[in-house]
């Protein structure tokens, strides 16, 4: 489980990014990987995922 902080969302859009605590890069996450709502400046705990586009987040919790 990595940890990090929400550097934006926007929830109109649906997306937003997370900088990992560890490597403090920015994590790309979609509304469909929330299983919390979330906001700029939240602690948060998930999951690294990889597609085509590159790295996401998925099950994404506030901590």
């Amino acid at each position: 489980m990595a940890t990090g902080t929400v550097k934006f969302f926007n929830r109109k859009k649906g997306f937003g990014f997370i900088v990992e605590d560890e490597s403090q890069k920015d994590i790309f996450v979609h509304v469909s990987g929330l299983s919390d709502k979330i906001q700029d400046n939240d602690k948060v705990t998930f999951e690294i995922t990889e597609d085509e586009k590159g790295k996401k987040a998925i099950d994404v919790k506030r901590s």
